[in-house]
């Protein structure tokens, strides 16, 4: 496991560096370290929601075993050119995608986030993914990825959408859908 802390505070980030598992000191505001707090809000968010939502039993565990690979997606990028997502990671999100979006029925309009508290977190956790998924392609742009990894976050943000509408549907409940303002309805 490499060391561990046992003092919080090191005062080595004072300066506007922080250290990659590398042992390297990069700025606080670089491309490699947006990704992986990017990353880390996203595990957060995917916490918050198994934590308030009441997820199903398969469900929940199916977002605990992704925020373990988030985890290893941050540590894949604190150390540059280290791979631990691959394809297989990938397939398996898209695996669950199927399972969950075979019942729902077909997309007919927009859908808005809300619904009831389950699948408004669902949508904060989708978009917080985006974002995330954008940082890594900036960082992409400047330093070697892993294609799988961007690929995942990708497939994690489709499946953050189906799981919103499969929450929005607990207990009777619908989707939020949008209506959109007739240009008639313009002053």
């Amino acid at each position: 496991m490499g060391k561990r802390l046992t003092k919080i505070y090191t005062r080595t980030g004072d300066d506007g560096s922080t250290g990659l598992g590398s042992g390297e000191r990069v700025r606080k505001d670089s491309p490699r370290i947006e990704a992986c707090g990017s990353i880390d809000e996203l595990n957060s968010t995917l916490g918050v929601l198994l934590a308030t939502a009441g997820l199903p039993g398969p469900l929940a565990a199916d977002f605990a075993a992704i925020q373990h690979r988030l985890f290893d997606l941050g540590a894949e990028l604190a150390v540059p050119g280290r791979v631990v997502l691959d394809d297989g990671d990938v397939s398996a999100l898209e695996n669950l995608l199927d399972q969950y979006n075979a019942p729902l029925p077909p997309l007919q309009d927009f859908v808005l986030p809300g619904g009831n508290p389950a699948a408004a977190a669902a949508h904060v956790a989708r978009a917080v993914c985006r974002r995330t998924e954008r940082r890594g392609w900036a960082l992409a742009r400047s330093e070697p990825v892993n294609p799988a990894s961007l690929r995942y976050l990708n497939r994690l943000s489709d499946l953050l959408f189906v799981i919103a509408r499969v929450l929005a549907r607990q207990d009777g409940g619908s989707e939020v859908i949008w209506q959109a303002r007739r240009s008639s309805e313009r002053g």
